[in-house]
């Protein structure tokens, strides 16, 4: 296939999924404590036994939010194609392949980056359903990406907070054909600095897959749980103008540990991270490393970044002015369909306003080529 434009970040969420996936799917044993369907006041909507509400089928975002018309241009632009409306008829676009391609090809997107359910699984508030729904929904994807293999690439959820039971659903997926893995981050884990990820590393450097961190929380879930209302309001502000900066805790301790130098075929991918910042932050790890760090490694940061790492993002104008400082073959857009800060249907008009004045070749690169490298899809 010949490919012309590829979206590094999209997202298949729990909103979209066939209802009974999860209990029928699950183990015996851990089928009473997986997600659900069942009837709401604002119609169907996915909870569990324990009575968490994990959203509206067909609702808004990852978190399944009820669509208001008037609060979020994104949103809006979105309804207009009917997806909300068809979600409540039951037409799930973005968790039905052949719908879902239809979806971009009214986008111009020839393929793309699916990631998948890490935020929503862990919010069961049950270590080990959320493992058991991680596992069903990656048996899925692979179901899922066989009827258009070319076009819609799936990443597989690992684990999270076991990191032996991440290692062994490295080798597993890895074996079922998906084509990169992606892991959770969040201030609760052990810093990816500490010793204790060494397993995760070397298998990851085994199976040969990229492996991805899609954003770094800027408030603490349980902190976000316990707002309302306008304060509830201010802290998601914060949220969303932090969380891609704060990647940086991760793109800093896998360098500093050595990880990248240790292990220089393995790939690191960041979803929706945002590019404009990284100038800085390479600048910044460089200026330390000649200072004072030249022990933890041979490279300065910003080589190992450009060697082995790729950042994503929808829309980007300071980054987009600062593409030779960061390495134009690291950046990949995507435009995080069907998520309420994407750009989707409209990517087109946003490439066009944040590369206006780039050559074709370096835009090439950064809304395709990259990519399809990246992920095998070309030589």
């Amino acid at each position: 296939m010949q490919y012309r434009r590829i979206s590094a970040d999209c997202h298949l969420d729990l909103p979209w999924f066939p209802p009974e996936l999860f209990v029928s799917e699950a183990k015996r044993d851990l089928k009473q404590r997986m997600p659900y369907v069942e009837d709401g006041p604002d119609g169907p909507r996915w909870t569990t036994k324990a009575g968490v509400n994990m959203g509206l089928v067909g609702g808004v975002g990852s978190v399944g939010g009820k669509f208001i018309p008037g609060q979020n241009y994104r949103v809006d632009k979105m309804a207009e194609t009917g997806l909300y409306e068809d979600g409540k008829n039951g037409v799930r676009r973005p968790g039905d392949p052949d719908q879902r391609i239809k979806d971009m090809d009214r986008d111009g997107v020839d393929a793309e980056i699916i990631f998948g359910i890490l935020g929503v699984a862990s919010r069961v508030r049950d270590h080990e359903a959320a493992n058991e729904m991680l596992r069903v929904y990656n048996d899925w994807l692979r179901h899922f990406c066989s009827h258009y293999p070319d076009r819609q690439i799936g990443l597989a959820c690992l684990p999270y907070g076991d990191i032996d039971a991440a290692v062994k659903e490295v080798y597993r997926v890895a074996k079922l054909g998906l084509r990169g893995l992606e892991l959770s981050c969040s201030w609760d884990m052990e810093p990816m600095w500490h010793p204790v990820w060494e397993p995760l590393w070397k298998a990851v450097n085994d199976v040969q897959l990229p492996l991805h961190f899609h954003t770094f929380p800027a408030v603490p879930a349980s902190v976000r749980e316990s707002l309302s209302g306008d304060l509830r309001r201010k802290a998601q502000f914060t949220s969303v103008a932090a969380f891609q900066m704060n990647l940086i805790n991760i793109i800093a301790a896998v360098i500093g540990a050595g990880v990248l130098e240790r292990y220089p075929n393995l790939r690191i991918g960041l979803g929706e991270s945002g590019i404009g910042w990284l100038p800085y932050a390479l600048d910044r790890m460089d200026f330390e490393y000649e200072d004072r760090f030249r022990d933890l490694m041979k490279l300065k940061p910003s080589e190992y970044w450009r060697r082995q790492c790729r950042a994503t993002f929808q829309f980007d104008r300071i980054g987009a002015r600062l593409v030779d400082e960061i390495g134009v073959e690291t950046l990949m857009w995507g435009s995080d369909y069907p998520h309420p800060d994407g750009v989707w249907p409209e990517s087109s008009k946003y490439i066009e306003q944040q590369f206006e004045g780039l050559p074709t070749d370096v835009v090439h690169k950064i809304t395709c080529e990259n990519a399809a490298k990246f992920y095998g899809l070309i030589n």
